[in-house]
């Protein structure tokens, strides 16, 4: 087990970088619509040739007929569960520091818990007593920003992860309901949706239609110099790196318990990302509320996975 909660922590570094990288960007004045789309356009290119080495062409070739064949279905999921995810994420990286973003993303667990009952799910009431654990933490860290700054800030920063924490477990949830064909979702080849990096490719290339008609209603000007070197880091760390590594630790997990623990470790991603923008950013600790709204959103975090195993 602590062979691969090492391994989940190591993943929760390198998640981390989106954050602080998003938090670099803004803050040289990279429009925050070039942080989100050109992330997953080196997400393709990284994924496709992955897939082709790793794989093999006729396999890349199955994943590229498989997206055309049901374009609709991974537009939606792509531009739900990538798309508006990501775009909400760096959107907000212009109002709140990293470590604020990192911390408020980890209600993506109690959205989850609603999505899920969307499509149908039950949970006992211990799972939502430490989501609810969760969600008090991130108020805390939000509300402990809030004394350092307006409150405008504060809601174009926590808002749209909010949001984002209910797009992406719903494109992802989609897919899963793909495995079955129920509930009006086309059923999808098995042999596509049992590879992880090739779901990740065809929610990616699904997402393109959604930053388009972004780019147009937006117009953002060109990207900086800066946005063409940080996205490339951030595909490659957290998309290709941080995934391996957190994919291959929850496939080694053999009992509940060790999953739950790898899963747990994923809330690491905030102090990485606290760490980071201190050490890159010269930014200053959090005040006492905000350590114990972190520390508390831990808490509520490993408690949530322990009493989902």
């Amino acid at each position: 087990m602590i062979r691969l909660m090492t391994i989940g922590l190591i993943s929760g570094g390198f998640f981390s970088a989106t954050f602080v990288l998003n938090r670099i960007m803004s803050l040289s004045g990279g429009h925050w619509f070039w942080s989100a789309a050109l992330r997953y356009g080196y997400m393709l290119v990284f994924l496709g040739a992955g897939i082709a080495l790793f794989r093999d062409w006729p396999f890349l070739k199955a994943v590229l007929m498989e997206f055309f064949r049901h374009k609709f279905f991974w537009t939606i999921s792509g531009s739900i569960g990538f798309g508006a995810f990501y775009a909400l994420i760096c959107f907000s990286a212009d109002h709140s520091p990293g470590w604020v973003v990192a911390t408020t993303w980890q209600l993506t667990i109690l959205a989850s818990l609603f999505v899920l009952m969307g499509f149908g799910r039950r949970f006992p009431k211990r799972i939502w007593a430490w989501a609810l654990v969760v969600f008090i933490g991130v108020c805390l860290v939000n509300v402990s920003h809030f004394e350092i700054t307006t409150l405008k800030p504060i809601l174009m920063g926590a808002i749209p992860v909010i949001g984002a924490a209910f797009c992406y477990p719903l494109g992802n949830q989609l897919v899963w309901e793909a495995k079955t064909g129920r509930r009006g979702v086309p059923k999808i080849d098995g042999l596509v949706l049992d590879n992880a990096f090739a779901k990740v490719f065809l929610l990616s290339a699904g997402s393109i239609p959604f930053w388009g008609i972004l780019y147009w209603v937006i117009d953002p000007g060109p990207p900086s110099p800066g946005q063409w070197v940080n996205t490339a880091l951030v595909a490659l760390l957290s998309g290709v790196v941080a995934t391996s590594l957190f994919l291959y630790a929850r496939g080694c997990a053999d009992t509940p318990a060790k999953l739950a623990a790898v899963d747990a470790t994923q809330c690491s991603e905030v102090v990485f990302a606290l760490a980071g923008e201190i050490f890159f950013l010269g930014a200053g600790f959090p005040n006492f509320m905000g350590m114990v709204g972190i520390f508390i959103t831990g808490l509520g975090l490993v408690a949530f996975a322990r009493s989902s195993a």
